[in-house]
């Protein structure tokens, strides 16, 4: 009996309009663009402005650009794995409002947190849930609207994320494309370096806890710079030797987009040259910033057009927690063959 395998079969993306330049970051707190692009990279993000929408809204976006522009069916839609840092509310989830608005109904639908590399993770749950033959077609979505928990006087973070949300189609396919392996980890000594302080069940909000703007996210930055360095160069390697792998056989390199320097440490600790690194890895947190775990499937929307079936790519991302992790994958369509 032959194994099933799960590909990505479509995407979609969106972020807002709004674009904050680093001079508009500039007004806020004490840096400067010329700081900003030396130090991470990023000339601008984007922000979902509307007060009364929250990553819901970012979602159903990208969701609908994918179903509209793939002409998929949202009733054919089995089950909905939606990774966020940022949900509507505590309760309910924020992907049963997805579910709802986009039409999915015939799905159950949940959310999952794990940090930066939520696409990670949620391609590796939905691609078991295909691989098992109960499921069809899965849909990963990930969401964030990081203005929301960003602290706009904090220095250290409000330079560095942005608002968007991306979505991938899981579906079965023949076993030479789809995800072909991962190794994704977890380590729980990152809390005291890039958390939400309060809000949750050991720290409930209170009079002090907002006054101290523990509700934002903190950041210890070099701590989190070089564990992210280490850790997605140690998984991406494993995974390229284990797979017989070699710089030259990897088309794409899909990066968490969280600082420029961290994407340049680990390709080249991959085996790219700086020629490779132009040319094979995929980069726009200049655009938008971090937008934590949107940042891989916004790099996949942006570059659609641009798979070719067969390319292989390596994903790889690292975020609280902490958690990381590294994928291969086989792309397994030609947009324009669709």
């Amino acid at each position: 009996m032959n194994r099933i395998h799960a590909a990505i079969t479509a995407v979609g993306g969106y972020v807002p309009d709004k674009i904050v330049t680093n001079d508009d970051i500039a007004q806020m707190v004490d840096t400067s663009d010329e700081w900003i692009m030396t130090r991470v990279g990023i000339k601008e993000r984007r922000k979902l402005e509307d007060p009364q929408l929250g990553s819901s809204y970012l979602a159903i976006q990208a969701v609908k650009d994918m179903l509209e522009r793939h002409s998929i069916d949202p009733k054919e839609i089995e089950a909905i794995v939606l990774s966020t840092n940022s949900p509507d509310y505590p309760i309910p989830n924020t992907s049963s409002r997805v579910a709802l608005e986009t039409g999915c109904t015939n799905a159950f639908a949940f959310d999952i947190c794990a940090a930066c590399p939520g696409f990670l993770y949620g391609l590796e749950i939905a691609s078991g849930f295909i691989m098992s033959g109960r499921y069809k077609k899965v849909l990963v979505v990930c969401t964030e609207k990081m203005s929301a928990i960003i602290d706009p006087q904090d220095r250290a973070t409000a330079p560095l994320f942005g608002d968007g949300a991306g979505c991938a189609l899981i579906e079965p396919c023949a076993p030479e494309y789809g995800l072909q392996d991962s190794i994704i980890r977890t380590d729980g000594t990152g809390l005291p370096h890039l958390t939400i302080k309060a809000g949750g069940s050991i720290q409930r909000p209170t009079t002090d806890t907002v006054e101290n703007r523990e509700h934002y996210v903190f950041q210890d930055g070099q701590t989190v710079f070089k564990a992210a360095v280490s850790s997605m160069g140690d998984t991406t390697l494993e995974l390229m030797e284990r797979n017989n792998l070699s710089a030259d056989d990897i088309k794409w390199v899909v990066p968490h987009q969280a600082n420029m320097r961290i994407i340049d440490a680990v390709a080249r600790r991959m085996g790219f040259s700086k020629e490779q690194l132009e040319e094979k890895v995929m980069i726009n947190i200049h655009k938008f910033g971090n937008t934590s775990s949107a940042t891989i499937p916004i790099c996949l929307w942006e570059w659609e057009k641009d798979l070719k079936k067969g390319d292989k790519l390596v994903l790889t991302a690292f975020g609280a927690g902490f958690t990381w992790g590294s994928s291969y994958i086989v792309w397994a369509y030609d947009y324009d063959k669709k």
